[in-house]
């Protein structure tokens, strides 16, 4: 007598999985719409501000670089 519990067929096991992964990313789907979506929106123009700040100062950097640096030699 074995105490083992039949196991279930592997289609119903994926579907089972199927189902745990549908119902959770329907809850992802959830929280980015009503949680981050909002936030890119209220806070989206000072992101864009940052970045553009930070490639004005890459550009000064890089154009720093080309004037420290002589020109190759042309042939």
């Amino acid at each position: 007598m074995s105490t083992e519990t039949p196991r279930k067929p592997i289609e119903e096991r994926l579907r089972e999985a199927a189902s745990h992964v549908e119902d959770d990313l329907r809850r992802v789907v959830t929280y980015l719409n009503d949680e981050v979506v909002p936030d890119i929106r209220r806070n989206g123009s000072e992101a864009l501000r940052a970045a553009s700040d930070e490639l004005r100062k890459l550009a000064e950097r890089v154009d720093e670089a080309n004037r420290r640096t002589p020109p190759p030699p042309k042939a």
